[in-house]
């Protein structure tokens, strides 16, 4: 498997974790359940960010 391919898979596992993040944040009504799982949303947030970088960087760096 390549690099691509495992961060793509990466992606798409935080990805899924943050969709179940979304499902439990619907529902609870208890405060501290909401900070930590937007804490834990937040943390995915910053993954797909930094896997989005590097990939469009390593896109640029193929395209030149």
């Amino acid at each position: 498997m390549s690099t691509r391919q495992t961060k793509l898979l990466w992606m798409k596992d935080v990805l899924d974790h943050l969709q179940a993040c979304h499902r439990q944040l619907q529902w609870t009504e208890n405060d501290d359940a909401a900070r930590v799982v937007t804490e834990s949303m937040l943390r995915d947030l910053e993954s797909c960010r930094r896997l989005c970088e590097d990939l469009d960087s390593r896109g640029r760096l193929q395209r030149a």
